[in-house]
């Protein structure tokens, strides 16, 4: 996720609902009743086309009349706004194709344990079947159930689904599957503004591939990343499906680079073979850690840039100065690169990437420390989430760094247990954002407050849909409110839950 898909309108509100095409105007063919008329009257030829149209359309509601009264259950209305799915339908074999449920399907629905094959309330089944793309509803005794729930079943345990809420693990990686394409394009969702692969997204998916044992998907979605980079080093925003970059004006996001250098970093700490396995990765490594090290002013930051709020910078309390949501995963960016550098026998890079994050790191001691590490470098600055991406598993435990990330989750805390993406939030301030008490967990998990993570997985969990699926949001009374499932909710439950099982390693390249 990030946090508006599409999206910067005004308070980040994602409140599209499907539109009838009766709604959509007054008259059938989208024109005013009045249309036609003029002047001194009515033509007589206008006249009697509109009596002929009222003709038909009276012949027309009788004819629906008759239709609903006789077999009703056969036609269905649109039901609340257009992402309101309750998860997706999938079918175990490739391409791992994923259909949103409907939601007037949802009452007395649920998943076959470990799959993505959804029983219906009446019994029947409901799957994609191997080789489509689209979804079926059969028998429960179709013999294509029983295979695709044997290999949805036989993929989660080639590797390791984490034991704590193994439902709600074992859903997240389903579903983080059904969200990659087979060219490795990772969806944040798969609903119209969801259905784009951010690569700050995409870098905790092959994470949790990766610390899952699901090297194959972590290298796909590390090879699309490669694919797509610019020579620059840089990333677009956004990409379709398809990789082809998204042009709706958005300028490349600095934190993004730092987040795929994590992720490919991290991917080597699963998986020794990664360089071999994976040839692309080393050149993307060095274009994005060089374009990095390139950014770094006198002071050692980076550039401002838009970063996981997606929002101009120039909005920022300080416009002239990056904010934590870039510096921090640019910071923990370089580190990876340079342990990554230094693991592979590259010690030129090394050193250099190195060097690039002791700057880094002594200016985030100058300017934010003094702080408390707000978003914005300045006295009183407002916290929000991205102080989580200055802990383990991202940087090395901190003291003050561990008080600041209790205080911005206080700071940021709803009545309903969620929280807002940042304190004094532009958007609805009564909807909790499910990625941000993700980030929370994961901070906590790998930080060592095992009982404050299990709490913050507690909420996620019980407010997960019908389904069981992560959503994007939760409002005020505890409901969905926002597209699910959502990936990077999904990856850092994941991680969280792993983090309770086992430490997960930390980039540290001295």
């Amino acid at each position: 996720m990030t946090i508006d898909r599409g999206r910067l309108v005004g308070a980040h509100d994602h409140s599209d609902r499907a539109v009838p095409a009766w709604a959509a105007g007054s008259g059938g063919d989208g024109r005013t009743n009045g249309e036609g008329s003029g002047g001194g009257g009515t033509p007589v030829g206008g006249r009697l086309n509109g009596d002929w149209r009222g003709v038909r359309r009276v012949v027309a509601f009788l004819l629906v009349a008759a239709l609903v009264a006789t077999c009703g259950a056969t036609l269905r209305s649109p039901v609340g706004p257009g992402w309101a799915s309750p998860g997706l339908v999938g079918g175990g074999g490739w391409p791992f194709a994923g259909e949103p449920l409907s939601p007037l399907d949802a009452p007395g629905a649920a998943y076959i344990p470990d799959s993505s094959v959804v029983r219906l309330a009446d019994g029947r089944v409901r799957l994609v079947p191997f080789g489509s793309e689209t979804p079926i509803t059969v028998d429960a005794d179709d013999p294509r159930v029983a295979a695709a729930v044997r290999s949805d079943q036989a993929w989660l345990a080639g590797g390791t689904v984490p034991s704590g809420h193994h439902e709600m693990a074992a859903r997240a990686l389903l579903d983080l599957r059904l969200l990659t394409r087979p060219n490795g394009a990772s969806l944040a969702s798969w609903y119209d503004k969801w259905r784009y692969s951010w690569p700050r997204d995409s870098a905790f998916a092959v994470a949790a591939f990766a610390a899952t044992g699901h090297p194959a998907e972590a290298r796909r979605v590390l090879r699309f990343l490669s694919r797509v980079q610019n020579e620059n080093g840089l990333w677009a925003a956004r990409y379709h499906p398809d990789g082809s970059a998204v042009a709706d004006g958005r300028a490349p996001q600095l934190d993004s680079l730092g987040w795929v250098l994590w992720a490919s970093w991290f991917f080597r700490t699963q998986d020794p073979n990664a360089a071999a396995e994976l040839p692309e990765m080393w050149p993307m490594v060095v274009r994005a850690a060089d374009r990095l090290t390139r950014s770094l002013d006198v002071e050692g930051l980076p550039p401002p840039s838009s970063d996981y709020f997606e929002r101009d910078h120039s909005t920022e309390q300080d416009p002239r100065r990056p904010t934590l949501g870039v510096v921090a995963p640019v910071l923990a960016g370089l580190r990876s690169a340079a342990a990554l550098a230094r693991d592979l026998g590259k010690p030129q890079e090394a050193a250099r990437w190195r060097h690039a994050s002791h700057r880094l790191s002594d200016a985030v001691a100058r300017q934010f420390t003094p702080h408390g590490y707000p978003r914005s470098p300045i006295a009183g600055g407002r916290m929000d989430t991205s102080v989580t991406f200055l802990s383990p598993p991202f940087a090395p435990y901190d003291p003050g760094v561990n008080g600041a990330v209790q205080n911005a989750f206080n700071r940021q805390l709803l009545p309903n247990g969620g929280v807002l993406p940042g304190e004094r939030w532009a958007g609805d301030k009564k909807v909790a954002w499910t990625p941000e008490m993700g980030m929370f967990a994961l901070a906590a998990a790998a930080s060592g407050r095992r009982s404050e993570a299990v709490s913050l997985l507690d909420w996620l969990s019980a407010h997960r849909t019908s389904l069981g699926a992560l959503p994007e949001k939760v409002d005020e009374h505890g409901d969905p409110a926002g597209v699910a499932p959502l990936g990077w909710t999904g990856a850092t439950v994941v991680l969280s839950l792993i983090a309770l099982e086992r430490p997960l390693p930390v980039p540290n390249p001295t």
